[in-house]
């Protein structure tokens, strides 16, 4: 789908956190095999009418692969930075490593009825299920859009959920306002949907980390933009629609895609790392802010019907000089998604006529050369 969004991505920008490589196209698709679909759900404007709208939400898939996520389920954890939301069946990935179906995120009111869909979803696809072997454990994860959205209504229904599974593709990524993210705020600016990515050597190979973030967290003044304080100067801007200041909240969730031989164990670890870009970027993970990393490797898979009583599984060695720019990879990719994130989201009016305002480029670009960032400019 053509991305008709013209603000630049940070990387545009000359805002380049790090020193790693990025992929092709600097998103979590460059992980091969992952595929991200949107449904961006916008209608209506004015007050406030409970279940009516006006409407600012929407819904995210991501596919690890283009398989059969159910037979062919990859490995992968949830990982909890800080606990103030939900992702669904955390506990069965904790307990066996793998992932079995589509990621999916939304607002926080609609988690049963995403993951009632995607169940109707695999359901469809899988004869099997609940007749001879078990069905689906959906993976949802949610943050709340009520600042901009008509959250009660529960806007995102099943065929939205279809839909978003089905638009699934690789190759770039739409930022900013759109699916999970449409209704969602970051830094006390517009934030939603970011993403990145990073190439790895290790030995004679190399691998791929992307990273995919909804951003919905952070107080202004504590926004900080590779090493720059950009924030603070921020805080009174624009001075007639600035909202009283309050103690961070939100919500985060980080999507984590690797192509390296990990195991679950090994790529939780690298999902621990996650919480080091998030802190590059101002966040101090507040009391209401649920902070969530899903991550998973597309190496490994773990076959649904098994044709033995055991399988091999390759793994990376975990000496300093092979794992450690893995976790680097993850901290670079992580403040790179969540950048994009609020460079690319566009100022939005939702609900009672609230103003969420998109990141002030040009405002941004003073404040950096202030602290001798000459190359930053905009495109």
């Amino acid at each position: 789908m053509p991305d008709s969004n013209l603000r630049p991505r940070a990387r545009a920008m000359g805002i380049a956190p790090g020193h790693l490589a990025h992929g092709p196209h600097n998103a979590i698709t460059d992980v091969a095999g992952v595929r991200v679909g949107h449904v961006t759900l916008i209608q209506g404007e004015g007050p406030l009418v409970p279940g009516q709208g006006p409407i600012r939400t929407g819904v995210t898939a991501i596919l690890p692969h283009g398989g059969d996520l159910f037979l062919d389920k990859v490995v992968g954890v949830v990982h909890t930075i800080n606990g103030f939301g939900e992702v669904t069946n955390a506990h069965q990935v904790a307990e066996l490593g793998v992932l079995e179906g589509p990621i999916m995120i939304t607002n926080t009111l609609n988690v049963p009825r995403v993951a009632d869909a995607v169940i109707d979803w695999a359901l469809a696809r899988n004869p099997h299920m609940g007749v001879t072997t078990w069905g689906i454990s959906p993976i949802v994860a949610e943050c709340s859009d009520m600042y901009l959205n008509d959250i009660r209504g529960r806007h995102v229904k099943a065929e939205h959920v279809f839909a978003a599974i089905e638009r699934a593709a690789a190759g770039p990524v739409e930022e900013g306002n759109v699916g999970a993210g449409t209704g969602m705020s970051c830094y006390g600016f517009k934030g939603g949907v970011g993403t990145s990515s990073r190439i790895v050597p290790a030995g004679a190979d190399e691998y791929t980390i992307g990273v995919l973030v909804v951003s919905n967290f952070g107080s202004r003044e504590r926004l900080t933009v590779d090493g720059v304080p950009v924030g603070r100067p921020l805080v009174g801007w624009p001075a007639e629609t600035l909202e009283p200041a309050r103690p961070e909240g939100g919500s985060i969730v980080i999507v984590l895609a690797t192509d390296a031989l990990l195991s679950d164990r090994q790529v939780g670890r690298l999902a621990r790392r996650v919480a080091h870009g998030l802190a590059r970027t101002g966040s101090v993970a507040g009391t209401t802010s649920g902070d969530f990393v899903i991550a998973f490797s597309t190496a490994n898979r773990v076959a649904h019907h098994a044709q033995s009583i055991s399988y091999p599984m390759t793994c990376l060695v975990e000496s300093w000089e092979i794992i450690n720019p893995f976790f680097e990879a993850v901290v670079e990719a992580t403040e790179e998604a969540v950048l994009n994130s609020l460079c690319r989201a566009q100022t939005m009016v939702g609900r009672d006529g609230r103003v969420r305002h998109a990141l002030p480029l040009e405002r941004v670009v003073d404040i950096m050369h202030r602290f001798g960032r000459a190359q930053v400019r905009l495109p």
